[in-house]
């Protein structure tokens, strides 16, 4: 009888996957499409071998369920990751050597498939072994290890991805920069205003629906338009005041996607703030307040403590929403790695794309995943 009918469902899929799906795409340059090329053409009878942790994996789905039998799903999950990740840095070497120097081998669809299929196998492990936050965020990081170390190694330099970094270090670290300041040019502004505005709305029932209804219909406008509505005040601006120009102010750039990010930012935070706050028992202030304690030591050392994992939850929220929403806002000159995505876009070249989105997401991924650590671990202090 199956015992874990989730992994049997990810493992056939991961079959089929490598079966009838290109693991990697071979194109004469960097334009065009190119031709898919599957496990059995690449490595011909050799590509079977890559069934054997997948079959190990489907015989474990017949095991009763066990910490053990987990630690085992994970750890096969990782050897088939660090496989998958290494023969397409071999198919790539071997690839080069057939064309000329505008030739690419880039990572096909059924990598792709394979390599989140690796992920959700050993993350369902990893939940199913421990109900432990920090040893899940631990476990998950460290399958990365073997991957990194492929690509620390140089043996992923032919890909078509780490060929275009290599073309485009420098452009590469001035997006990284760029989209950090964004990230940390809304995070600020964003915490010293929302803060008092969320106490605010915590103490005066009066001030509450309109300052909630202003944060809504602001969070409903799209994108694109808010970046937009602020061209023309901020370009009036900064005729106005030369002053204002000189700093960088002005109808594109930096300045409107800041405004506009912090403006987005408010409604979680400020949310997360009064609800935080709320959530504090009310037993609990009035034993305070039989102890001698005044209304700013309570809030100090009684609600603010109380207060802070629901507070940083409403921060980790905007901080990964900045990190999605600074892709659109190179398309008003705030650069980032949205200014990667859309240049590759708009010269159809698939990589250059990928080199903005996934370190966007790496990003937006270590971000939450620092924001949940400190989270658990505040929630393990109050326990």
């Amino acid at each position: 009888m199956v015992k874990n009918r989730v992994l049997l469902t990810l493992s056939l899929l991961a079959i089929a996957a490598g079966v009838w799906l290109p693991f990697v795409n071979y194109a004469p340059n960097r334009l065009m499409s190119g031709q898919g090329i599957g496990l059995a053409a690449l490595l011909g009878g050799g590509w079977l071998l890559l069934l054997a942790p997948v079959a190990a994996l489907v015989a474990l789905c017949f095991v009763a369920p066990s910490r053990r039998a987990q630690l085992a799903v994970m750890l096969l999950a990782e050897v088939l990751l660090w496989c998958l990740v290494a023969l397409a840095g071999d198919a790539a070497t071997q690839l080069a050597g057939r064309g000329g120097h505008l030739a690419r081998t880039s990572f096909g669809s059924g990598f792709w498939l394979l390599l989140a299929l690796c992920l959700l196998i050993a993350a369902d492990a990893i939940g199913r072994a421990t109900a432990s936050h920090t040893l899940r965020v631990v476990a998950n990081a460290q399958i990365w290890l073997p991957p990194v170390a492929l690509i620390w190694t140089g043996r992923l330099d032919q890909l078509s991805l780490f060929i275009e970094y290599a073309n485009r270090r420098e452009i590469f670290q001035q997006a990284l920069g760029e989209h950090l300041t964004l990230l940390f040019g809304t995070l600020v502004p964003a915490i010293v205003i929302g803060i008092p505005l969320g106490l605010l709305c915590h103490r005066s029932a009066r001030w509450r629906p309109a300052l909630f209804s202003t944060l809504n219909i602001i969070q409903t406008i799209p994108a694109i338009a808010l970046f937009g509505l602020l061209i023309a005040p901020l370009s009036g601006l900064a005729a106005a005041w030369p002053w204002l120009r000189d700093a960088g102010v002005g109808g594109i750039g930096l300045a409107p996607a800041l405004i506009a990010l912090v403006l987005y930012a408010l409604l979680p935070l400020v949310r997360s703030v009064n609800a935080g706050l709320t959530q504090v028992p009310a037993e609990v202030i009035e034993t305070a307040l039989g102890m001698g304690m005044t209304r700013g030591q309570i809030f100090r050392r009684i609600q603010v403590p109380l207060a802070l994992p629901v507070i940083l939850s409403g921060i980790r929220i905007i901080a990964v929403q900045t990190v999605g929403m600074g892709m659109i806002a190179a398309l008003i000159g705030a650069g980032g790695f949205g200014a990667l995505m859309f240049q590759g876009l708009l010269s159809s070249a698939l990589e250059l794309v990928l080199l903005g989105v996934i370190p966007a997401i790496a990003l937006a991924v270590l971000v939450d995943t620092l924001f949940k650590l400190i989270i658990s671990f505040l929630e393990t202090v109050h326990q």
